[in-house]
């Protein structure tokens, strides 16, 4: 337990911090309240949009009068002139204020004003001898004193460590940061808009489930007190998602969190955002020329272009490819040959030759599986729908009509990373009964991320589930691939992290 003692609000042994916090102790002795009541006419933004074509002489002929709110950036004195940078809503303007505009008294007060305080400024709108637009104060009103000063400002906070675990001083002095965050909100937009206009609904299921089913992952337990009822966090929505469209819901989808209890690396949080959606009558080949429309459409809306750069790849969205599991092995390691891959002796073969250590209660889609994560998987750059996955990892999509040894099931690569997953729906009830006997039976056998037997949902599909296919997109995935990010705590405002 933490010692009271040990809790302080801030490092009072920092000079500057006690500085600031005398400068608090003044202002508060003057009446300071920490003002509220404040309606800034316009942002940095919108001056920055509606003025842009306004000249320096027109400008001054309007003296339109504007207000704006936000925080100290920068700060520099030329004689009776303070020249300062507001950041607001996370853009810039400058202010011009005058000691013959705000008077004396108000001109010594900003003087002692540090980078980071939040407050309030009216004036009109002006150009200076460099053309720059700016606010020409009257009127000054300090709304927060910043207490810690803020990363340099020239070069912004560089250290990764604090950009994860203090994200709002990321945002506060890294504007590329800022913009990462604020396209991944285009992509869900995007996302979100290109399915409405496909007439889908969005939903959203329960994130805490007594049956924790939809994906192979380890999963968060906890438990509830009122009905005395172990739960887990959800590991995916799709049975609750799929449950809806034997409702009669045909077309759905859900944005949302989902927990893997499954570690960190560069590619995966515990906490995660997906996009799954259902649509009735359809299958996994319409599936994929949807996704193919609505990611070239992301590329276009967020980045102006289907061609993308990520690290030394050159990405192009106007070219999806699409091969097998057993073709995408031997297109990667062409000394192969793939009747190979469906003898079992020889598959395993194979696999001891390439150093993979082959599990004994592995069947040939186990090995098969293994050989192409190692050899084919991240050597997918260009958009690429991997499919006929094998049924051993495919518990809950639908049987190919012409080979029973794999499903109709794909995964989409790009950039050596899987970010889609989707199939036709096994809506079977018998089939889908024996594949979860079968996860029981893997997860006896040490198999954690088996899934389990979810009677419910078997018993949905014995009302019936229409031909359906479904599909789940990860989201942080996705934005690492727009926004050029090579860690996925870069695209997550508060990623997980060690305790300090």
């Amino acid at each position: 337990m933490q010692n009271i003692e040990d809790l302080h609000i801030l490092n009072t042994d920092n000079p500057l911090i006690q500085e600031r916090l005398d400068k608090l102790k003044a202002c508060k002795e003057k009446g300071f309240k920490y003002p509220n009541q404040i309606s800034p006419s316009h942002t940095a933004k919108q001056l920055q949009t509606d003025y842009v074509d306004h000249t320096k002489e027109q400008l001054a002929e309007l003296e339109i009068p504007v207000s704006i709110a936000g925080r100290v950036t920068a700060k520099r004195r030329q004689g009776k002139v303070i020249f300062m940078d507001l950041l607001s809503n996370g853009d810039r303007i400058q202010l011009f204020v005058s000691k013959n505009e705000v008077g004396e008294i108000v001109f010594e007060e900003l003087k002692t004003w540090d980078m980071g305080d939040i407050a309030y400024f009216s004036g009109h709108l002006f150009r200076t001898m460099k053309g720059e637009l700016s606010v020409m104060v009257k009127e000054v009103e300090l709304l927060t004193k910043s207490l810690r000063p803020l990363p340099e400002k020239h070069h912004g906070l560089k250290d990764t460590e604090v950009c994860y675990r203090q994200r709002y001083l990321d945002l506060m002095t890294n504007k590329e940061s800022r913009e990462r965050f604020v396209k991944r909100t285009r992509i869900i937009k995007t996302i979100r808009n290109y399915l409405d206009s496909q007439d889908f609904l969005e939903v959203d299921t329960n994130i805490l489930q007594s049956i924790p089913s939809g994906a192979n992952a380890k999963k968060f337990d906890t438990h509830m007190d009122s009905l005395n009822l172990d739960l887990s966090l959800r590991v995916a929505p799709e049975l609750p998602l799929k449950r809806l469209v034997v409702g009669g819901f045909e077309r759905v989808y859900e944005i949302g969190k989902n927990f893997r209890n499954e570690g960190l690396s560069t590619r995966h949080n515990p906490e995660f955002t997906m996009i799954e959606f259902y649509e009735a009558f359809s299958d996994y080949h319409k599936l994929m020329d949807k996704t193919e429309a609505m990611l070239q459409l992301v590329a276009i809306e967020v980045n102006d272009s289907p061609i993308l750069e990520y690290g030394e790849h050159t990405i192009d969205f106007s070219n999806f490819r699409r091969m097998t599991v057993l073709e995408a092995i031997v297109l990667h390691e062409p000394s192969i040959n793939i009747e190979d891959l469906r003898d079992f002796d020889k598959a395993v073969e194979i696999a001891k030759s390439f150093n993979i250590e082959v599990n004994s209660n592995w069947t040939i889609g186990h090995v098969q599986m293994e050989l192409f994560e190692v050899l084919a998987e991240e050597k997918l750059i260009q958009p690429t729908f991997v499919t006929e996955y094998p049924v051993e990892v495919s518990p809950l999509a639908r049987i190919n009509d012409d080979n029973p040894l794999v499903t109709d099931r794909f995964e989409l690569f790009i950039a050596g990373r899987e970010l889609a997953n989707g199939f036709s729906e096994l809506n079977d009830p018998i089939d889908q009964h024996e594949r979860f006997v079968n996860q029981i039976k893997e997860k006896e056998l040490g198999d954690d991320e088996a899934m389990p037997y979810d009677h419910d949902y078997v018993q949905a599909l014995e009302y019936g589930l229409p031909p359906t296919a479904g599909e789940g997109i990860g989201i942080d995935r996705l934005v690492m691939l727009f926004t050029n990010s090579h860690s996925i705590k870069d695209v997550i405002l508060f990623p997980q992290m060690k305790p300090q």
